[in-house]
């Protein structure tokens, strides 16, 4: 019987292409509280980190409590954005498939985001993917990373070693959080950081499409019996 293995999955900037979405939102948000209008390559640079952990970055000048107020700003702009019907955030190219092959040949899937478990759902019942994923690491219940919490109740809730578990993300924090962890670490190149940022942090492969994903995951972790 072959040994169960986990592939975690970063969401924004991995899965699923939500730059727009986000920028969008943040936008409103500092427009609503009279900051100004933040860059988009700001706004980019964060997605990943939990919510409020961004705004502490965006706004280093700032306190605590516009911190909060931006994040509650930010939060209601993006439940009134997808209520329109021409909100979009679609898979990237292959994710879909990738998931099926990694399900069909015995993977466990799991998900870590700096994204809101409600924002989770949503993203799940837009793509049809609910009960894909066996654990489910959010900003709700874990430190921002690349601290490794998500990655430790990822692994505990599946009862495996690090060994056994790959994290597959798209920016720094991702691959600093598997690091963290001492889990496999792999780099997706259509997300929101550099290649060498992400080798830096600790990527060991940077894919350029998931087609090949499976094998890096059996190279990284064993193909064991």
């Amino acid at each position: 019987m072959p040994n169960l293995r986990l592939a975690v999955f970063d969401v924004d900037g991995t899965l699923v292409d939500s730059q727009h979405n986000i920028v969008t939102a943040m936008s409103s948000a500092w427009g609503r509280l009279n900051l100004g209008m933040p860059r988009p390559e700001q706004v980019r640079r964060i997605i990943g980190l939990s919510l409020i952990d961004a705004c502490a970055v965006l706004l280093p000048w700032a306190g605590p409590s516009v911190h909060r107020a931006v994040a509650d700003a930010y939060k209601e702009a993006f439940r009134a954005m997808r209520l329109l019907p021409d909100t979009e955030e679609p898979l990237f190219p292959g994710a879909l498939k990738a998931l099926d092959t990694l399900q069909a040949e015995g993977w466990l899937l799991g998900l870590a985001t700096g994204k809101s478990r409600r924002g989770v759902d949503s993203l799940l019942e837009t793509h049809d993917l609910k009960g894909r994923f066996v654990t489910i690491q959010t900003a709700d219940d874990n430190p921002s990373k690349p601290d490794p919490s998500m990655l430790h109740r990822a692994a505990a809730d599946c009862g495996l070693d690090p060994c056994d578990i790959a994290m597959i993300g798209d920016t720094a924090y991702d691959m600093g959080m598997a690091a963290a962890a001492k889990t496999a670490a792999v780099g997706v190149s259509w997300g929101y950081h550099s290649l060498d940022e992400l080798r830096q942090a600790g990527a060991q492969v940077v894919l350029d499409s998931f087609d090949n994903l499976t094998e890096v995951l059996d190279a990284l972790t064993g193909a064991r019996e």
